[in-house]
């Protein structure tokens, strides 16, 4: 791939930026002494994912220190709170630390997300990182969102033109394949009379979390060297002011919106060894909600902060800089995590553009396509099984009957909300399941393909749901049982294999069903890539809703399919 045009013009204009506000803010020496310092507020929301209608169920809460939950999100509230959150410092911005699209619901997905990006550019977003799934569908569509024009197949059909977005989508260690960047890495914004360097970089594992053809001619690198590579372009450009928005984050399994239980994973590690000239970071990507504080290498405290997804928090960093030397003074800062609630009046321009999104997707998103009794969750029991994801692998399962398929397994990530019982407010009913509901389940589109496997395979796939980093139980269809121990060496915590009742034999084969995302070894999921005979099958989409259709009045399944032992 060649350097895009466009990206070109735009580093240009950047740099022209950079050298303006250098020079607009170097007070001359005999200029009167400028207040010692300024206020400046960074307004910051993760993991967006097109959720402009309030989310449902747990997606659609906010757990607090003390254990209770408070409804939050809905773009139209989060619109009302980054007004007031504006209103109470005269210098704020507003920024992403991406996956602001894809995985999105129908509302938003129907239209290949411009309703969102329309969103964003009305609430005044001032630059976004990219995050994972911004590339779904590949470079070209995020160079779409970016730069506007119409969808090449579907054309433009939730306005009559998209222009793309005002802000730019950053990502310092995104390159094409001979090493040019694909995005920039930085933009500098004035607030408070004072330049701010905003570094912008995502998940250098990205390529374990899309499929191989969305990035395919893109490389990704590390991200502390790309932060720190960008941070000393800003230093010696004078700007003293920097800040991070990283698409990598840690897990917090307990803790309200300002605690800081968090798990040190990727994130922290960053942190720790990014430049002692970033002044805060802001994360993304694991959907969770915490406050922390962690030195930088020279030892100052600095701010790294996460609001949850779906627009459910608001992260809130306010910055005080000292007006000579144009460098935040770390000591002052203070941060805090702004519940999105539903307790304000909605922003009326910002719900003219979502009922607009909801009234022109209803048709489709209101069609009926099953029931269920109870709810379905997304989340696992203590063993990790998930009643919702017992009945997407049972899916999975009977519509790949034909390709012999005799088990079949989806990964977690890939089941995005749960199916609750309560009528959604469309009012179509308790326990009916809608096409759109089912959509935000599974947005992806991924193919169902069905492959075979060794038992040897079968047990090196269970295994690999364990590295020294992470735990990602798969979802299992019925016809496949394990064991499994938490505290044996990773390599050797699964026993007990079952397919079918009968004990798997490492040297028998059998015929597996999964998304094509895992076929190529997604999640770190190494071993399905020796999988042979591929046979393809429906998008997974369809084999839920097919599924539901085919059994009305779903009950969650009993969770005996994964036990968990000493």
């Amino acid at each position: 791939m060649a350097l895009s045009p466009r990206l070109l013009r735009r580093t240009v204009a950047v740099t022209a930026t950079v050298l303006a506000a250098v020079v607009a803010t170097a007070a001359p020496a005999s200029a009167q002494r400028p207040a010692p310092t300024t206020d400046v507020r960074l307004i910051t929301f993760n993991d967006f994912h097109g959720n402009l209608e309030p989310p449902a169920g747990s997606s659609g809460r906010v757990t607090l220190s003390d254990g209770t939950t408070v409804n939050a999100g809905g773009a139209a509230y989060l619109a009302t709170h980054v007004k007031q959150l504006e209103a109470q410092v005269r210098n704020s911005l507003l920024l992403s630390a991406g996956d602001n699209v894809g995985a999105s619901p129908l509302t938003s997905a129907l239209f290949h997300d411009e309703p969102t990006m329309d969103f964003l550019d009305e609430i005044g977003v001032q630059a976004s990182v990219v995050g994972n799934h911004e590339l779904d569908e590949g470079y070209q569509e995020l160079q779409r969102m970016q730069f506007g024009g119409c969808h090449p197949t579907d054309g433009c059909q939730f306005e009559k033109s998209y222009k793309g977005a005002n802000f730019p989508i950053l990502g310092s260690n995104v390159y094409f394949d001979n090493g040019l960047p694909a995005l920039l890495p930085f933009t500098v914004k004035i607030s408070g009379g004072v330049p701010i360097g905003i570094i912008g970089a995502t998940l250098k594992d990205l390529p374990t979390v899309v499929t191989p053809t969305a990035i395919e001619g893109l490389k990704f690198g590390d991200e502390v060297e790309a932060i720190n590579r960008t941070s000393g372009w800003l230093d010696k450009l004078g700007i003293r002011s920097q800040v991070v928005l990283l698409h990598q984050g840690d897990n917090a399994p307990t803790g309200g919106p300002d605690d800081c239980n968090v798990t040190p994973g990727a994130a922290t590690q960053i942190a720790k060894n990014v430049s002692a000239s970033v002044d805060a970071i802001f994360t993304g990507h694991s959907h969770q909600q915490y406050n922390c504080v962690i030195d930088d290498p020279a030892g100052n405290p600095r701010t790294v902060i996460q609001g949850a997804s779906f627009g459910r928090l608001l992260s809130v960093v306010d910055l005080k800089i000292d007006t000579r030397t144009r460098d935040v003074v770390r000591s002052a800062t203070k941060a805090h995590n702004e519940v999105v609630t539903r307790d304000v009046t909605p922003d009326p321009a910002v719900q003219k553009l979502v009922d607009k999104a909801v009234t022109e997707s209803a048709p489709i998103a209101n069609k009926q396509v099953g029931t269920i009794t109870a709810d379905l969750k997304a989340a696992g029991a203590a063993s990790g099984e998930s009643p919702l994801g017992d009945v997407i692998a049972d899916a999975q399962l009977e519509a790949t009957a034909s390709n012999n398929a005799q088990i079949a397994i989806t990964n977690p990530g890939g089941i995005r909300a749960d199916l609750t019982y309560a009528s959604s407010p469309a009012g179509e009913g308790d326990g009916v399941v809608t096409y759109g509901e089912a959509f935000t389940v599974q947005p992806f589109s991924n193919i169902m393909q069905t492959i075979t496997l060794t038992g040897a395979n079968l047990k090196n796939v269970l295994e690999q749901q364990w590295t020294a980093t992470s735990t990602r139980l798969l979802q299992i269809s019925s016809t496949l049982h394990y064991a499994y121990s938490a505290s044996a060496p990773i390599g050797s915590r699964v026993s007990n294999i079952t397919v079918g009742g009968t004990p798997v034999d490492p040297n028998a084969t059998y015929r597996v069903s999964v998304n094509n995302f895992l076929a190529a070894g997604g999640d770190g999921f190494t071993e399905f890539t020796k999988g042979t005979d591929l046979t393809g099958g429906p998008v997974d989409l369809d084999a839920l809703v097919a599924y539901l259709g085919a059994h009305p009045g779903i009950a969650p399944p009993p969770a005996d399919r994964i036990t968990a032992v000493a």
